[in-house]
């Protein structure tokens, strides 16, 4: 809701429960023509009112009027979005969203949902937008499954905000002869469902010889995952090398894991919107431009020890 239409809300019921006197009119008026003084307060989440924002205007109405960008995610991918031990949602996409909402007067709320749920849930208008360190690709731009190759429904648009490759880990000090997706072959892998990683380890499968296929072991969450590495039920795991990194410095105090080999397919992830809904896509990569150059966007990469994988500028639809 704009400044303009709060003063025209409070201006309203201060004539109507005055009407009898002129001068309560006068008020009001007076009122709308200096701002309705204190009615532009910050909003409970923390965030400024649109009118106060300097992108409000960017923003589709039903959204700038609601005050909130309902963001699928799934909330269990550190350090990109989880939960600390108070519960708070936390992470790279989290601070983002918060440096996103200053720019456009709204706030990201976050709803945790399975990885491979949130485009249904953007499609069925669950969610406004979907960011779960999602990689941007064509299939997804085009709504085409990956595993099938068929057209499983409407396509997204994506705001880029971030590189990432894809790691391999084991446990620490038992690589299993482990450096390249091809020494997979014959060994288990434990990934998250719907993932690049998911898809990666299926087409390398394909590509084993000798009847030495990878035994792939799919979750709901790459957390899920780890524990059936940490636990002996897999060879190794793999998911986006910030979030492998991330398992490897903190699972065990650093006891638990290593990385193997390096880091491939390098792509971008994005910000998931509705091809229905340009004005909101475009409005968050005005945003997202607006974070990164005024230098918050590196504060915030900075911060979760992942500037290897920063951008310059968003970019839409970039994925291949």
């Amino acid at each position: 809701m704009t400044a303009r239409s709060i003063c025209r809300t409070a201006a309203g019921k201060s004539a109507k429960s005055r009407m009898a006197t002129v001068g309560a009119i006068a008020v009001a008026g007076a009122l709308l023509l200096t701002g309705c003084g204190d009615q532009t307060k910050s909003n409970e989440g923390g965030g400024k009112k649109a009118s106060s924002a300097p992108l409000a205007d960017k923003l589709p109405k039903d959204i700038r009027d609601a005050g909130v960008i309902k963001v699928g995610s799934d909330i269990a991918y550190p350090p990109v979005e989880f939960k600390d031990k108070s519960g708070k949602t936390v992470g790279i996409d989290p601070d983002l969203g918060d440096a996103l909402g200053k720019q456009l007067g709204v706030k990201f709320e976050f709803e945790n949902g399975t990885f491979d749920s949130l485009i249904t849930g953007l499609r069925s208008k669950r969610y406004d937008v979907a960011m779960s360190a999602m990689t941007d690709t064509k299939n997804r731009q085009e709504g085409i499954d990956e595993a099938t190759g068929k057209k499983v429904g409407e396509g997204v648009d994506f705001v880029d905000y971030f590189t990432a490759g894809v790691s391999i880990y084991t446990k620490k000090g038992d690589d299993q002869g482990i450096e390249t997706w091809a020494d997979l072959c014959g060994k288990k892998v434990a990934v998250q469902r719907g993932t690049v990683s998911h898809d990666m380890a299926k087409a390398e499968s394909k590509k084993c010889k000798g009847g030495k296929k990878i035994a792939i072991e799919s979750f709901d969450n790459d957390q899920q995952a780890q524990t059936r590495l940490r636990s002996g039920g897999a060879d190794a795991g793999s998911s986006d090398f910030p979030v492998a990194a991330y398992a490897v410095k903190t699972s065990g105090g650093g006891k638990d894991f290593q990385l193997v080999g390096d880091q491939v397919e390098a792509a971008p992830y994005g910000i998931a919107v509705s091809k229905k809904n340009e004005k909101l896509r475009d409005a968050i990569k005005a945003a997202l431009d607006a974070v990164v150059k005024s230098g918050e966007y590196d504060k915030i990469i900075s911060k979760w020890g992942v500037e290897e994988g920063s951008v310059k500028e968003a970019k839409i639809n970039g994925g291949k």
